[in-house]
């Protein structure tokens, strides 16, 4: 995540940093169904107004970090070296990505996830969102000779690669055996 420079940025990435860091205790300590919008705002000692100004959904407290991982994927094709790879570049990144989703703490955040239709369907259109945006990143590169349907295809099986890896015992692991995979199919296209 980019740090905001101005006073004012600052004040309010903290303050949505406050909401996003309220909302997921409360979630945890008393269940993401039983908590609603107003007691994460009361708790953060911000109005309703200025949460939603943050925060779209109630989903959307939970998957704080969407924006900040849909532009680092992006950014691993748009701000990768003339002549360095895509694959290995998308890989690099998606291993940040699984590292800080897997880190200690995190299986609480994934089992409330799992247990809420909500939840479950917002990081699935999450998900697809995030492979529009690094599809479209792919087919606008000047430097990549595949198609437009191979671009969306690989988008997809990166992001896919994360969520895969993310459910493992084993993450590295997985994430290398499913970025082999890609690196064959893009070879293909």
């Amino acid at each position: 995540m980019t740090v905001p420079t101005g006073r004012r940025e600052r004040k309010k990435a903290a303050t949505r940093q406050k909401i996003a860091d309220t909302a997921l205790r409360l979630f945890l300590e008393r269940g993401y169904d039983a908590v609603g919008i107003r007691d994460v705002a009361a708790e953060a000692d911000v109005a309703v107004t200025t949460l939603f100004s943050h925060f779209a959904s109630k989903e959307a407290l939970v998957f704080e970090q969407d924006d900040d991982f849909e532009q680092r994927l992006t950014r691993a094709v748009t701000d990768r070296a003339p002549h360095e790879p895509l694959i290995p570049a998308l890989h690099r990144e998606v291993l940040g990505m699984v590292r800080h989703c897997t880190a200690d703490g995190s299986a609480p955040v994934y089992r409330m996830i799992d247990e809420s239709r909500a939840l479950r369907e917002y990081e699935e259109s999450m998900r697809l969102r995030h492979a529009e945006s690094l599809a479209a990143a792919l087919v606008a590169d000047p430097g990549l000779p595949q198609s437009a349907t191979a671009c969306r295809t690989i988008a997809r099986f990166v992001i896919d690669a994360y969520a895969l890896a993310r459910e493992t015992a084993d993450p590295e692991t997985a994430l290398d055996e499913t970025f082999r995979m890609i690196e064959a199919a893009w070879e293909a296209a």
